[in-house]
């Protein structure tokens, strides 16, 4: 085994990769800065909104808003990392010790793998309800509970695995530039990883959305469904959003990486960092907008809370019984018209 640079500060690392590090606050660096911070506190603010809505609202006390709420928090815990972050960046970056170094790293790799874990298990499940043409799922409170633990444990471990050793603290030749402590076999690992979440997430929402689609299309004949196609068009909708929001907040930064990874020299992976990773954020921003906000009751119950201090008690309830956007029951499509009734068929 070489030998270790444990010891060694923060400009050791990363002249040795050759990235360079501010000495002083440029108007780049108070620009990313900036705007860094103000996503967060966005981030934060939206996604508290969120959980606590969910929390108070008993009609929200279901297996996918349990997930929902999770989301948030995986995204809340996104916007703290964030902030520590932006905190410690630019000219500070140097006065970083190895182990604040991959404190701060490890926050943001534990947030991103929370919020991508946990959008693979809200689409999993918004498989199988579709599917088996159910409104509610079947899964226990206790199996949601596990499944929660389990995102979050996956999550800590990545962010941990750097620290405990797959690193290149020890081994400056496989030093990443994008993150000089990092080894490029990690960043490989970690980019690969993501993409194959992404692949499973694609794999189910285009089977939703492929499913949807022929059943509008099977209902298509018949004027008396035109409130199910109405009802199935926003579900359809509400995946293309989704998938769109996860491609283009992630796949730019994850290519990259994976750039980086494989010791691509002709790539300009640094040019764009800070860039990729400020859209990588702003997924945890979109996702309330997404999974929350597009809904009726969940909107009315965002009222309730904002308006709680000059409000008497309230039961956070609406006077209507309006499914979520994701929680939509897709009817099975109408028999095909009995031949024998001929046109008789047309209403």
């Amino acid at each position: 085994m070489g030998h270790c640079y444990d010891n060694e500060t923060i400009p050791f690392f990363y002249d040795y990769v050759g990235k360079k590090l501010s000495q002083h606050w440029r108007t780049k660096d108070v620009l990313v800065v900036t705007l860094g911070l103000l996503v967060c506190v966005i981030v934060i603010l939206a996604n508290s909104l969120v959980i606590v809505a969910i929390v108070l609202n008993r009609r929200f006390h279901q297996p996918i808003f349990y997930l929902l709420a999770n989301l948030a928090a995986t995204d809340l815990f996104s916007g703290l990392a964030y902030t520590y972050l932006m905190f410690h960046t630019g000219p500070r970056t140097a006065q970083l010790t190895v182990h604040t170094w991959f404190l701060r790293q490890g926050l943001i790799d534990t947030s991103l793998t929370a919020s991508v874990t946990n959008l693979l298990a809200v689409a999993v499940e918004r498989h199988q309800t579709v599917f088996q043409m159910q409104l509610h799922s079947n899964m226990s409170n206790q199996r949601v509970t596990f499944l929660i633990v389990c995102i979050w444990v996956t999550a800590i471990l990545m962010g941990l695995i750097p620290q405990m050793g797959w690193n290149c603290v020890c081994d400056l030749d496989t030093c990443s530039r994008m993150a000089p402590l990092y080894s490029r076999s990690y960043l490989v690992f970690w980019a690969i990883s993501n993409l194959l979440i992404f692949c499973v997430m694609l794999l189910v929402y285009l089977r939703i959305f492929y499913y949807v689609q022929h059943q509008v299309q099977r209902m298509s004949q018949h004027t008396l469904h035109s409130r199910h196609k109405e009802t199935m068009m926003n579900l359809m909708k509400t995946v293309v959003i989704i998938l769109s929001a996860f491609v283009v907040c992630w796949t730019p930064g994850l290519v990259v990486l994976l750039l980086d990874g494989v010791d691509c020299s002709r790539c300009e992976v640094l040019a764009l960092e800070k860039f990729f990773l400020l859209l990588a954020e702003l997924n945890s921003l979109s996702n309330p907008l997404i999974y929350s906000f597009r809904d009726n009751e969940m909107r009315h119950t965002f009222k309730q809370v904002l308006c709680l201090p000059w409000r008497p008690r309230s039961s956070f309830t609406t006077g209507t019984n309006r499914a979520h956007v994701l929680m939509t029951e897709v009817p099975p499509a109408p028999p095909a018209p009995d031949s024998s009734q001929g046109g008789n068929s047309s209403l």
